[in-house]
């Protein structure tokens, strides 16, 4: 059997297993283009469970494209707060006033179209094209590439870009042309709740066992290949939960670079004078906790305090009320904006 044939009747028998039976996802039950888009940028680097609550807040208060190409950005961050990768939610909103403008409010489902939005890549514009407008096309994530490493057996590197370009065209090329969103829901599927990856998947329950050449040779756990990952380098840095007259420090990170934009506690690195770094002088510090934040390409290792000043320095100051209701804060201080709402000043 070639391959090509090999993966078309494994799509097949993909598509009835995942008409008999699927997780009931709330952007299953209305596949128009708004909230298959949405909730598949949530998706992005997000556990499907963690993404439920915030995609249910997140449409009944911005329900329209107009309506996320109008909120306020503040309003958007807080809706986004805890996801992470707030570039997401940015970009959502520069593509949400772009389809306002060129689209008349109503998203795309032209995978070429939407490939010309900010924030949306070949797996997003595959995703929302194939369920929302029934285009013939692939949508390849990790997932994805894991079910076809071992289907082939095959000792592809999944990281690479050239990897990802040769599963699209395997894939377009034995779809269905009837029904290309249910083939990549399927492929979504079986990699989310079967083909596991981690520790044994569940070949027991997989409708394509029979056709997968690493089952057949007792060696799902060989793949996929992935290429060794470098070391992340690490950052040590004090927060600080500064106190001035029942009001705590905030301030906002650059426009560009990491976090760009995004409110932070005052922070500077471990092992200098925090007082001559944040500019103002500080009193009564002690130390409230340590928290770990992994970034892709970086790791703080962060030490948390709390202390006082009677000067406003260059800080945005709120009350622990403001914090807790407006303003959004990037889940690396996380564990610091619990420690800021449960300490008095």
């Amino acid at each position: 059997m070639t391959e090509q044939k090999r993966l078309t009747r494994a799509l097949e028998a993909l598509c009835a297993w995942y008409r008999a039976g699927h997780r009931d996802l709330p952007w299953r039950r209305t596949p128009e283009p708004y909230p298959v888009w949405v909730s598949e940028i949530m998706l992005q680097q997000t556990r499907v469970q963690a993404v439920i609550p915030y995609y249910e807040r997140f449409l009944r208060a911005l329900p329209t494209v107009q309506a996320l190409a109008e909120a306020p950005e503040e309003q958007l961050l807080k809706l986004w707060e805890g996801l992470g990768y707030y570039s997401r939610a940015r970009n959502l909103q520069r593509a949400a006033r772009v389809i306002c403008t060129q689209y008349g409010g109503e998203v795309p489902t032209s995978r070429e179209q939407l490939l010309a939005l900010p924030g949306i890549g070949p797996y997003t514009a595959g995703a929302v094209a194939s369920i929302a407008g029934g285009e013939r096309c692939p949508a390849v994530d990790g997932n994805v590439l894991r079910v076809l490493s071992r289907l082939f057996a095959r000792t592809w590197d999944i990281r690479a870009q050239r990897t990802k370009r040769q599963a699209e065209e395997e894939l377009t090329a034995a779809m269905s042309e009837q029904s290309p969103g249910d083939c990549n829901q399927a492929l979504m599927e079986l990699g989310a709740v079967v083909c596991l990856p981690n520790g044994e998947p569940l070949c027991g329950s997989c409708p394509i066992a029979p056709l997968c050449r690493a089952h057949a040779d007792g060696a799902e756990q060989q793949y996929p290949v992935r290429a060794p990952k470098k070391q992340r380098p690490v950052e040590r840095r004090a927060v600080f939960l500064l106190w001035n007259n029942g009001r705590l420090a905030l301030r906002k990170r650059p426009e560009t670079g990491l976090l760009a934009g995004l409110w932070e506690f005052p922070n500077c690195p471990e092992g200098g004078d925090p007082a001559e770094q944040l500019g103002v002088p500080l009193r009564n510090m002690r130390q409230t906790g340590r928290a770990k934040h992994i970034f892709t390409h970086l790791e703080w290792h962060m030490t948390g305090w709390t202390a006082q000043t009677e000067e406003t320095g260059y800080f945005t100051w709120v009350t622990p009320q403001q914090l807790e209701r407006d303003i959004a804060l990037p889940s690396a201080f996380r564990a610091f904006r619990r420690m800021a709402l449960t300490t008095e000043d």
